[in-house]
C-alpha cells in the first residue's frame, strides 16, 4: 500500500522541480510512495526533461494555469496515498525530512503537519501559524499602518502570529504550503483546498476546516529548504519574498486572496473591516513617502511607483467586493 503521494505542481520551472525530485529520491527510501507532477500548462518541454530524468513520475496535464488549490486537488482525486504531501517545486529535501516525517505522522493523532522550512543559508522560515481573530495579522503588511498595529501587539504584549523558529514538536493552526502532509482520511471530511483560490491563502482557509477535526503540527527537528517565491516570482516578473509586496501584479494576488480567505474563515463583516483599512493606508502612505523624501532623500523605504500600483490593486479590490461578501464560487485569478 504506498504510504504518501507527494504532489508537484509546475508551471514553466522545469529546473526547480528536477532540483526537487533529485533530493528528494536520494533522501527518501524507507517509505512507499509516489511522485505526482501536476503541469498547469506550461507549453514548453517541461514534460519530456522531468519525465525522462525521472520516469517513475505520474505526469498530469492541466489544461490552463489552474494555480495551486486546483492542480493539487487534481493530484489528490488521482492519488493512492493514505496521505498526501503537498511540496513546492522551490523546496530542496534534507535530513530524510520526507520519511522521517511521514512515519511520524502516519502514526499519530494528528491530521496535517509540516516541518521547519529554512532558507539557503539556513535561517527559519516561519513554517506554522496561528490564527488571528478575523485575520487582524494581515494588516502587518501595510507599510505605515502595519508599523503602528506591530507596536500596539508588542505594547499589549499579543502572541505572535506564528512559530519563528520550530526546533521541535510544535502544535499550530495552519501550515505553509510550501510542505503540507495531511491525511487522507481527513481530506474525505473536510474537502479539497477550495477552487476560488488561484494562489495565495488556500493553505490556511483549508487548515481551518481541517482544524475542526482535529490537530495540526510541526515537525520542528526537520529541516526542508524553500527557496522562498521563486517560481511565483518567475510566474508574475516579481521579486521579493514572503507576503509583503503589495505593489505589483503579484502584490494583487496576494492582496485579493487574502480578502478571500478573511472574508471564507471569518465573514463579511471582518473582511469589510480589513478592507477600509487598506483603504485608510492611502493618505498615510502618501504622507509617509513625501515626509521620508525630505528627511532621507534617496534613502525613503517606498517609491511613487509602489504608491500608486497598491492604490490600483486597492481599486481592483474594491471592485470585486461584492463578489467576495456574496461568497459565491468565483475565480480570483490575476494572470
Amino acid at each position: 500500500m504506498t504510504q504518501l503521494s507527494i504532489i508537484i505542481v509546475n508551471y514553466k520551472s522545469p529546473e526547480l522541480v528536477l532540483d526537487c525530485l533529485g533530493t528528494l529520491y536520494h533522501q527518501t527510501n524507507d517509505i512507499l510512495f509516489e511522485v505526482i507532477v501536476v503541469d498547469n500548462a506550461s507549453n514548453d518541454d517541461s514534460m519530456r526533461r522531468i519525465t525522462s530524468s525521472y520516469p517513475s513520475v505520474r505526469w498530469i496535464q492541466m489544461e490552463y494555469n489552474a494555480g495551486f488549490a486546483r492542480a493539487n486537488n487534481e493530484g489528490i482525486r488521482r492519488s493512492a496515498g493514505t496521505a498526501v504531501l503537498l511540496l513546492n517545486s522551490d523546496t530542496l529535501i534534507r535530513e530524510r525530512a520526507i520519511e522521517r516525517s511521514c512515519r511520524l505522522f502516519l502514526s499519530s493523532d494528528y491530521v496535517a503537519c509540516g516541518v521547519q522550512l529554512l532558507n539557503t543559508d539556513g535561517s527559519p522560515q516561519i513554517s506554522g501559524n496561528f490564527f488571528m481573530k478575523g485575520g487582524l495579522n494581515y494588516l502587518l503588511p501595510l507599510p505605515y499602518l502595519g508599523g503602528m498595529v506591530k507596536k500596539a501587539g508588542l505594547l499589549f504584549k499579543v502572541e505572535k502570529p506564528n512559530v519563528p523558529d520550530a526546533s521541535s514538536l510544535v502544535e499550530v493552526d495552519w501550515i505553509n504550503g510550501a510542505y503540507l502532509m495531511v491525511k487522507k482520511a481527513a481530506i474525505d471530511k473536510a474537502g479539497l483546498l477550495d477552487e476560488d483560490f488561484f494562489l495565495y491563502a488556500e493553505e490556511a482557509e483549508w487548515c481551518s476546516r481541517l482544524r475542526r477535526l482535529g490537530k495540526l503540527c510541526i515537525y520542528g527537528q526537520m529541516h526542508v529548504i524553500h527557496l522562498q517565491g521563486a517560481s511565483a516570482n518567475e510566474t508574475f516578473g516579481s521579486q521579493g519574498q514572503g507576503y509583503y509586496n503589495l505593489y505589483d501584479r503579484k502584490g494583487l494576488q496576494i492582496m485579493l486572496s487574502t480578502f478571500v480567505r478573511i472574508r471564507k474563515q471569518f465573514g463579511a463583516g471582518w473582511f469589510l473591516l480589513l478592507l477600509a483599512f487598506y483603504v485608510a493606508e492611502i493618505p498615510l502612505f502618501l504622507l509617509g513617502i513625501f515626509f521620508s523624501g525630505i528627511f532621507r532623500g534617496r534613502r525613503r523605504p517606498y517609491s511613487y511607483k509602489q504608491f500608486l500600483q497598491y492604490c490600483k490593486n486597492i481599486k481592483i479590490v474594491m471592485g470585486k467586493a461584492l463578489i467576495i461578501i456574496r461568497n459565491k464560487p468565483y475565480f480570483y485569478k490575476v494572470l
